[in-house]
């Protein structure tokens, strides 16, 4: 096949370390290797949909393996439901229209689930699309990993690591909050690394009791203290429940008025289980008669210099990325496979979760050293 000579590429979503690195794996070959043409667009769909872009070349890609977030910018905006001047419209045909003006034979999304889901959308109105896995969360499906995960872990992981000094010098529970959204691959890698002594994650729904029960077994061996690691998607067992049924109820909706009540009703359910890690601060307070306090590490986790591992994780996705553009391979997530990668359809991953399995070694080495998953 004919290689594509001009070819655009954007970051979309949250940002996180490695971004830098995958646009220049992509652009280093892209333009050394394959003397094609890089363009980069400006804040994601926002960028893509207003034809905002730069031109990618040696200089611009020179420094920047080392920098944190992304030199092109992102956003979160969905292609199909993008607000503009007040209203609500589908901007597929907008970027159709970008698409050709710029005479492009292709386009490489980096970003995560959502990312896959618009890249999958273009994909369908005839574009040819690439996506490279990106998010801390690891939640992607069809890669072993996602660049941005592993700078995560060392920072969460730190974090625990500090939080363990004070825990103990004041005899308290310190629960430490960490991002995933609704999956809890970084809450256990980083809580497993940091020593954490009970860790809670969304696929496994937790009682107050139990996590209870494990603090107090502390305090009985002699330790008057307790570090908790709990993901920002994890809830007790009621909550889960409801937050469930939400879903669901958001799910079965047929009717535009049921959708929109549907939907209401996930968000007041969500808003009331925002502060969890307080809450259950607050009873494990009851519970033990020790003091607890909540640590958020919020967006810090996305934020600084990537890692060694996501630098060449960025690096290798991205070069491999470049490698598929130039055999006319579209319509793929350039997937981290063991030391290497692998093009897996779109249609695989586009509107699938990745999910913390509940026979996961980690879950296994958990329970194997002591530390209270809640159930």
């Amino acid at each position: 096949m004919a290689k594509a000579k001009r070819i655009g590429i954007l970051t979309a979503g949250g940002d996180s370390p490695g971004l830098n690195a995958a646009i220049r794996g992509v652009g280093k070959t892209a333009i050394g290797h394959y003397g094609m043409e890089l363009i980069g667009f400006r804040d994601g769909i926002t960028g893509l949909v207003a034809n905002r872009h730069t031109q990618l070349d040696g200089k611009a890609l020179s420094g920047i393996l080392t920098i944190g977030g992304t030199i092109l910018g992102t956003s979160r905006d969905k292609v199909h439901k993008m607000e503009v001047d007040g209203e609500v419209k589908d901007m597929i045909p907008a970027v159709v229209e970008n698409y050709e003006k710029e005479k492009l034979e292709g386009l490489i999304l980096i970003g995560g689930g959502g990312t896959a889901k618009n890249a999958k959308r273009l994909m369908d109105a005839g574009l040819n699309v690439l996506t490279l896995p990106k998010t801390i969360d690891n939640d992607i499906h069809g890669t072993d990993t996602s660049f941005g995960f592993a700078t995560a872990i060392e920072i969460a992981t730190e974090a625990i690591d500090r939080l363990h000094s004070t825990a103990h010098s004041h005899h308290r529970i310190i629960l430490t909050e960490v991002m995933g959204h609704r999956a809890g691959w970084l809450t256990l890698a980083s809580g497993l690394a940091g020593g954490a002594d009970v860790i809670l994650i969304p696929e496994i729904p937790y009682a107050v009791d139990k996590v209870a029960e494990t603090i107090k077994a502390r305090m009985a061996r002699g330790s008057s203290f307790s570090v908790v690691a709990v993901a920002e998607g994890a809830r007790d067992v009621d909550d889960m429940a409801d937050y469930e049924a939400a879903q669901l109820l958001k799910k079965s909706a047929k009717t535009p008025e049921a959708k929109g009540a549907a939907k209401a009703h996930l968000a007041n359910v969500e808003d009331a289980q925002r502060e969890h890690t307080f809450t259950l601060a607050r009873q494990l307070e009851a519970a033990t008669g020790l003091e607890a306090r909540v640590t958020i590490l919020g967006y810090v986790q996305r934020g600084g210099i990537p890692c060694a591992a996501d630098r060449l994780l960025g690096t290798r996705i991205g070069s491999a990325a470049a490698e598929l553009v130039a055999e006319g391979h579209w319509g793929h997530m350039v997937a981290a496979r063991g030391d290497g990668t692998e093009p897996v359809p779109l249609e695989d991953v586009a509107g699938k979760v990745k999910l913390v399995p509940q026979d996961h070694a980690w879950i296994e080495s958990a329970r194997w050293v002591g530390v209270g998953l809640g159930d």
